[in-house]
């Protein structure tokens, strides 16, 4: 059997792609991404974002894919999640940011839309808004959001309300199909103000975000890695952004 060479092998897996889509990961190094320095590197192929009990973030941040904004596309990739042990025992909480923005960029925190993901797959499909609306559509919900009168006796009253119009699937059933502390993979669909989300093939949520003053047409890609009581691991590959 004759061994293809490098570059012909690199050829093949680049016309894999169908029109309109890009690898956004080189899988050798971080080139097109920044995040910072000492928490995040390349692994086994794999993008990887790490902390130890000895070595924790201040506070949640991000790598953030630099190639500019994006708007309507469909992102495909694979993640893995475990504690910092590589067991599913302990801590792990990790997204992918999506139509964000970047609020602090010295330690490179990012505010938007995230689909989320957790170890104990409580979360993992939802969709959350980091640093700004929280949950907005629970694992396996469809969701249309609009603004609210916001009561100004009331400090806790929210100026946006979410209404649940359906279901994609139970709890029970996505957790089923999730392979805990192993690979999945990860389907996001934005489309003018329609958010999917799918966890290996099945979708997990479905949201249409009226809120006009909150809902975002575009904004920067970025994986989260989560504060948290004790280390994780969380690591991302085959990265495939469809924008046409």
């Amino acid at each position: 059997m004759k061994l293809l060479p490098l570059v012909a092998l690199t050829l093949f897996a680049a016309a894999q792609l169908h029109a309109g889509e890009k690898n956004i990961f080189n899988g050798k190094d971080l080139t097109g991404w920044k995040g910072v320095d000492g928490f995040w590197s390349v692994q086994d192929g794999c993008i990887t974002g790490a902390t130890k009990t000895d070595h924790m973030i201040a506070e949640n941040s991000f790598l953030v894919w630099q190639d500019g904004e994006v708007g309507d596309f469909e992102l495909t990739c694979k993640f893995k999640l475990v504690d910092q042990n590589g067991e599913l025992k302990g801590f792990g909480n990790s997204g992918i940011q999506y139509r964000s923005k970047i609020v602090k960029p010295e330690y490179f925190v990012v505010a938007g839309y995230q689909a989320d993901m957790d170890l104990g797959n409580t979360y993992t499909g939802m969709l959350y808004e980091e640093k700004g609306r929280g949950i907005l559509c629970k694992p396996g919900e469809k969701v249309t959001l609009s603004a609210a009168e916001k009561d100004p006796a009331n400090p806790k009253a929210k100026d946006f309300k979410i209404e649940v119009t359906g279901t994609t699937a139970t709890p029970a059933e996505i957790k089923g199909f999730i392979k805990a502390g192993d690979w999945n993979e990860y389907k996001i669909i934005a489309k003018g103000n329609h958010l999917q989300h799918f966890i290996n093939g099945h979708q997990t949520a479905d949201i249409i975000d009226n809120d006009a003053k909150h809902a975002a047409k575009t904004g920067v890609l970025a994986l989260q890695l989560h504060k948290g009581p004790t280390g994780m691991t969380v690591q991302f590959k085959d990265m495939v952004l469809k924008t046409e």
